[in-house]
């Protein structure tokens, strides 16, 4: 299950995942079937677990916590693209500035789970990257446990949003409402 994430430790690439990954199979799949107001759903709240992970280590950082933020208000019509695509950026910029390599996958994580707003397909770079962060932390051993209760945890919440993204009184930007 773990052979494309073990050659890529072995040639000692940043990225572990791909959405080609056999342990994503499953996830890829099922997020093929849903509708753009349920990925990022899905999204915005399983990036939340990633930001927890990353505030732990970086508390003072807040542009992270600005990206799900901003990217709400912009699912919700509040905001507009240019300021929701800056907040993405300046998720994805934190990564470049620490000197940490799992703080950094958490960070473009973040910044995917914003994105997904915009584009369905940026909702694998959560996992992705995420699941990445995990092996890393593990240090890239022993981490099999812990990515297959995350990705559980990724389809569990897949299926409850699919369930419920129609039950929700939430005022959705225009270019969502045509899903």
């Amino acid at each position: 299950m773990f052979r494309d994430v073990e050659a890529k430790i072995k040639k000692r690439n940043r990225i572990l995942f791909s959405k080609d990954s056999k342990a994503l199979k499953e996830l890829v799949e099922r997020m093929g079937e849903q509708n753009h107001r349920t990925l990022v759903l899905w999204a915005l709240d399983c990036g939340e677990a990633a930001l927890c992970d990353f505030e732990s280590v970086f508390p003072g950082e807040m542009r992270p916590r600005k990206c799900l933020e901003s990217c709400r208000m912009w699912a919700r019509g509040q905001i507009k693209m240019k300021d929701a695509k800056r907040a993405i950026l300046d998720s994805h910029a934190v990564a470049k500035e620490i000197d940490d390599e799992a703080g950094k996958a958490l960070c473009h994580g973040i910044g995917h789970a914003g994105a997904t707003v915009h584009v369905s397909s940026h909702a694998i770079g959560l996992p992705i990257y995420e699941l990445t962060a995990i092996v890393i932390s593990h240090n890239k051993t022993g981490y099999e446990e812990a990515v297959k209760g995350k990705i559980d945890c990724y389809i569990e919440r897949l299926i409850y949003w699919q369930e419920n993204v129609d039950k929700l009184e939430m005022e959705w930007a225009d270019f969502l409402k045509e899903d």
